[in-house]
């Protein structure tokens, strides 16, 4: 371990290296310290017992301190220079004014970092900082702003934690902790993390959240919620157990109880696997998926959909299952659903079911409005007629 201190007085500027922690040094330094401070002249036995005493606490003031740091091949791992600071034998040293310094990887500086008034404590191979903390990345801008810094250079991690406020062009986010791994660029938020992108412009909100810088992407492995904003109003609220948003190509893929609530047109998505293109508004479903249609009160459950949402339309594959508020139904292979026209154009095994009269029909397309019942089937069967099976009353009672 090396470190130095530098302290201004009448007795001009002096400069102490140290390269040792044995007692005999101790004693050393702090004799030294103790003669500058009493000029030269001997102190009555009294202040003799009070000086004692004050060395055994090892407390110590010092004038433009400098705390070196460096690996096992002389390369820094971390500067902090400070206006005063006090020393204290089992911190190394304490409190710092307007501290500021580096942190190294690789001999390379990774973070900046300042603050007004810093506890300071090191062991060799780590350094804490304790107050209003400031640490600035000087390759991609990014400032974390927090009241405690742990640097572990060995591992490669900086830890800002307790209230922790991070800024960036592309992101800003609050958390309790970031753990920021330099080499990778990777940052991991975590506790109440709430994350605004101005890019495309969303909120993220969950407990933990990966940030990989150099890729633009912010990873989810836990529950979250996800709003989109237009002109400064949500338009679009997502949400599922784990989700991945590409900051570049504004693609959000959410998995796993993934449900998205659109607010116009009014509609709920939900399904196992979906592909949020914020930027082409779009949203795609590779996985059985569930439509709700609240103003009309329809609900779709198809294998795979999409829905174009400026020109409000939805289409739907495999296994379509249409059904309306009075309980008719409408099923086929395929299915598009224009939400503005209220109009369905249904393909393949089209199979039309109504309660109230009871009746069924079964062709190759149907087109029509589900709400009002108005359908019209065409084709079916072998002769490519329409097959119309009418249900008696008596038997839709029973």
């Amino acid at each position: 371990m090396a470190y130095q201190f530098h302290k201004r007085g009448r007795w001009g500027k002096r400069k102490i290296q140290n390269f040792s922690s044995t007692p005999s040094f101790l004693i050393l330094l702090l004799l030294i310290f103790g003669l500058v401070a009493c000029g030269g002249k001997s102190p009555p036995a009294s202040q003799q017992n009070t000086a004692d005493s004050s060395d055994r606490d090892s407390n110590l003031t010092f004038y433009d301190v400098t705390l070196e740091q460096a690996d096992e091949v002389g390369r820094p791992i971390w500067k902090v220079r400070a206006k005063t600071a006090k020393y204290t034998k089992e911190k190394q040293i304490g409190q710092a004014v307007s501290p500021y310094g580096e942190l190294y990887q690789d001999g390379k500086v990774v973070y900046q970092i300042k603050a007004d008034v810093a506890d300071i404590e090191q062991d060799g191979k780590q350094l804490f900082l304790k107050g209003k903390i400031f640490a600035t990345d000087p390759t991609n801008g990014v400032v974390l702003q927090g009241n405690e810094l742990e640097w572990r250079p060995k591992e490669d991690l900086l830890i800002v934690r307790n209230q922790i406020n991070g800024t960036h062009k592309q992101l800003q986010a609050v958390a309790q902790e970031a753990r920021v791994k330099t080499r990778e660029q990777r940052m991991e938020f975590s506790g109440g993390v709430v994350a605004n992108s101005i890019d495309p412009q969303m909120q993220v909100r969950t407990e933990h959240l990966i940030w990989n810088i150099k890729e633009e992407k912010l990873i989810g492995d836990r529950p979250l919620e996800i709003d989109r904003y237009k002109d400064n109003k949500i338009s679009d609220r997502g949400k599922g157990n784990s989700a991945e948003v590409n900051l570049k190509t504004k693609i959000a893929t959410v998995q796993k109880n993934a449900q998205l609530e659109l607010l116009d047109p009014p509609m709920q998505i939900a399904s196992n696997s979906m592909t949020w293109n914020m930027n082409a508004e779009t949203v795609t479903t590779n996985s059985p998926t569930r439509m709700f249609q609240r103003a009309e009160n329809v609900t779709v459950t198809a294998n795979q959909g999409e829905m174009k949402i400026p020109q409000k339309t939805v289409y739907l594959t495999g296994n379509v299952n249409a059904v309306g508020q009075r309980r008719q139904s409408l099923r086929s292979n395929t299915l598009t659903w224009y939400l503005d026209n209220k109009l369905v154009e249904a393909q393949g095994n089209v199979v039309y079911r109504q309660i109230d009269p009871p009746l069924n029909f079964v062709g190759e397309t149907a087109v029509g409005n589900l709400q009002t019942e108005n359908i019209l089937v065409k084709g079916g069967s072998s002769s490519g007629r329409v097959v119309t099976e009418i249900i008696p009353q008596e038997r839709a009672k029973r």
